[in-house]
């Protein structure tokens, strides 16, 4: 797969494009640690801007929750604790399922049709064993899915859930061996399976089945992360 910096950049709105979705996909990805400053000087060398378009990305995104800004302070990638994973998982469920069920009343034929060609793509990241690439795809698929609720309320609530999903989902997979194991590959599966069910249940325009069944993939998740934080514990014999 190639980089941001692989892709055409002839002009400034391109090379600006493509920072933001690099700067998307590495803070998504965890390449950018949360809470991490971002260098604006490497980041305009990098691609090719001067700082002013550097600081005009910076406060777009700042706007989405991917960073944050404070005055006379370098920007940094959005922080994240256990207070963010709390917060996340009380409130993500209202808005996956408020995105979830707008979609299935609301989307056109091409949304869906994109919304397929994510998913293709997800498939193909867990075919090849690519972490990074599976959680991006991921954020991709559900973000597209609040694109067609077509609700101004429900996109920016639903993005910056987005951001520490995917974060959480990269902690979750950052021991590669563990991703690898029996278990996780078949969560995965249960993933892959639950999206293309969510897929079904919007072309169906059936809003109460979508909600079902995002509310079961939000609980896979949850599931994942708690036994990631509270593993069962060893059997130890303590001998006297």
């Amino acid at each position: 797969m190639k980089s941001p910096t692989d892709l055409p950049a002839d002009s400034t709105q391109d090379r600006r494009h493509a920072l933001v979705q690099a700067l998307r996909r590495r803070i998504l990805t965890m390449q950018i640690a949360p809470g991490a400053v971002l260098d604006e000087y490497a980041l305009a060398d990098e691609f090719g801007l001067s700082r002013p378009p550097v600081r005009e990305v910076m406060r777009q995104m700042a706007g989405e929750g991917y960073i944050e800004l404070e005055p006379n302070r370098p920007a940094r990638a959005a922080a994240m604790g256990h207070q963010s994973l709390r917060d996340f998982f009380l409130f993500a469920p209202l808005v996956f399922v408020a995105s979830t069920r707008l979609a299935a009343e609301r989307h056109s034929r091409a949304e869906l049709d994109g919304l397929k060609e994510i998913q293709r793509q997800f498939r193909a990241a867990i075919a090849a064993g690519d972490v990074e690439a599976r959680v991006f795809e991921n954020d991709r698929f559900h973000l597209r899915i609040g694109e067609m609720a077509h609700n101004a309320y429900v996109l920016p609530s639903l993005r910056r859930c987005q951001i520490d999903h995917a974060r959480i989902a990269m902690t979750f997979y950052a021991d590669h061996g563990t991703a690898q194991s029996p278990r996780r590959m078949m969560e995965r599966d249960e993933a892959a399976q639950q999206h293309d069910e969510i897929i079904d249940a919007i072309a169906a325009r059936d809003p109460d089945t979508a909600e079902a069944l995002v509310r079961a993939h939000l609980e896979l998740s949850r599931r994942n992360m708690a036994s990631y934080a509270a593993p069962a514990s060893m059997n130890l014999r303590i001998v006297s």
